[in-house]
């Protein structure tokens, strides 16, 4: 079974029932039926039209549904909608998707996560990881969410900012997670990029294209993880590089700073950097000092005590992450990177060990478990 096929036309799929009639709610529900019925039967029996199979089954699981509760009239105009048989038609719905869950009736949280759970194909936990909290949260977030939008008109306006966010997060979850949708998220930062001449657009963008030009060097040939000092920069996507820079500095010229165009910024220090020692940590740790102030995000906090033990040394880094919450993920990983740059490695070996046993994913459990293993191994000679 491809997932990846399933996943990339979910979107459309979701579209098309929208715009035929069914409420956001109902639709997603039918098209999450049609998805789990292809799982069962594509295996044995492959459609010839994906797409037009996915429409079929999820309008006629949307009409079992209306048939339970909605009444006769309206059951009877609904089935004299139904798509004709043949290919479905070739209409990219995805970026409106987005727009229409950034609902104004809901909050910048609730509509990240409905249209991640919606439209990403994200699972909940993975929304919730997303956020730090914890997945029966999320799911109680996500309900709520479907349940606001049910019956919502297809053209309300949604909140750009939202819709930001979203693409961001479907980004991460894309780069880093276990489903590829970082392509997908560049892509629909495209498009609003060129229907939007809005400065964060363009630093979303210049962002996507710093990260994913390093993509190729994060892992290595067995899966492991490689950490940025450690790539090999000559398999670096200099061409994506350049366009990431483009943008963001005709961005950064319009003097409307917002945190894609600092995130864009601490990016492109680390790309201009011929090897790992050149690294201008210096001006990064100023960007994450920017960013902090626009975000006062603990997150940001966290990368800025990298960065500033790197700048004025380990020590320096050690005391600025004294200042936030023990609980806050990956936060045992920094300080054991610190602890060994500082010489203790003994407690940076129990640290790693600690963070591998809280990492968010089996290929950071694994490097992290590799680093634990590697400072005990040196501790016993």
């Amino acid at each position: 079974m491809n997932e990846v096929l399933l996943r990339s036309l979910t979107p459309s799929v979701l579209g098309i029932l929208v715009r035929r009639g069914a409420d956001f709610a109902a639709a997603e529900d039918a098209v999450q039926d049609a998805l789990v019925e292809a799982v069962r039967v594509w295996p044995a029996d492959p459609p010839r039209d994906p797409k037009g199979w996915l429409v079929t089954v999820a309008w006629r699981r949307f009409l079992d549904a209306t048939r339970a509760d909605a009444a006769r009239r309206r059951r009877e105009d609904l089935l004299d909608e139904e798509p004709a048989p043949g290919p479905a038609p070739a209409v990219d719905d995805t970026l409106r998707l987005y727009f229409l869950c950034a609902h104004p009736s809901l909050t910048p949280s609730s509509a990240v996560a409905l249209t991640l759970r919606a439209v990403g194909g994200l699972t909940t936990r993975q929304i919730a990881q997303a956020y730090l909290v914890p997945e029966a949260t999320m799911a109680q977030r996500v309900s709520r969410a479907k349940r606001t939008v049910s019956g919502a008109r297809f053209d309300q306006p949604g909140d750009v900012a939202t819709v930001l966010r979203v693409l961001y997060l479907v980004f991460n979850e894309g780069y880093s997670g276990d489903v590829d949708l970082a392509a997908e998220a560049i892509r629909l930062t495209r498009q609003l990029a060129a229907a939007i001449d809005h400065p964060e657009v363009a630093g979303l963008l210049a962002l996507m294209l710093l990260h994913h030009a390093r993509r190729a060097a994060r892992t290595a040939p067995d899966g492991g993880l490689v950490p940025l000092a450690e790539q090999d920069r000559g398999r670096w996507d200099t061409e994506s590089i350049a366009e990431g820079v483009e943008i963001l500095q005709a961005a950064l010229a319009r003097d409307r700073l917002g945190e894609f165009q600092a995130q864009a910024a601490i990016a492109a220090l680390h790309a201009d950097a011929p090897t790992a020692e050149e690294t201008d940590w210096v001006q990064i740790v100023e960007w994450y000092d920017e960013l902090a102030r626009l975000t006062d995000s603990p997150v940001v906090r966290l990368n800025r005590a990298v960065a500033v033990g790197e700048a004025d040394g380990p020590r320096a880094g050690l005391a600025a992450l004294a200042a936030l919450d023990s609980s806050l993920p990956r936060r045992a990983a920094v300080a054991a990177y610190l602890h060994e740059r500082d010489g203790d490695l003994a407690t940076a070996a129990r640290l790693y060990a600690e963070a591998a046993q809280k990492a968010p994913n089996l290929a950071e459990r694994d490097h992290l478990t590799r680093q634990a293993a590697r400072l005990n191994a040196h501790l016993c000679r």
